[in-house]
């Protein structure tokens, strides 16, 4: 949905947000995704404003860095934004199906 037809037409926006994803685009290009609350509790998203236990940001710190040095090292490589939504699209169909089977 671009972000004029999510301005213009909010309702509907909120309402597709409640069925799936919905992917904000600017001039063609993806800059934001929507997603419902109880997509949301699936995700990392509550992690980053709930308290955190002691340790949690040096192990993400951690974590990150070993990613970023496995891929200079050629050890794992990036991909492309597209694939990477693509991913992203299939693991939370998936999610949905668990959870509606």
């Amino acid at each position: 949905m671009s972000a004029r037809d999510a301005k213009n037409h909010f309702g509907e926006f909120l309402d597709a947000s409640q069925r799936e994803p919905v992917v904000i685009t600017k001039n063609g290009r993806p800059v934001g995704i929507m997603i419902s609350i109880e997509d949301a509790l699936d995700t990392v998203l509550p992690e980053m404003i709930i308290d955190r236990e002691s340790g949690y940001d040096a192990w993400l710190f951690e974590k990150v860095a070993g990613t970023i040095k496995r891929v200079e090292t050629g050890e794992t490589e990036l991909i492309e934004h597209s694939e990477a939504v693509k991913r992203v699209r299939e693991r939370l169909k998936a999610r949905f199906s668990e959870r509606t089977a």
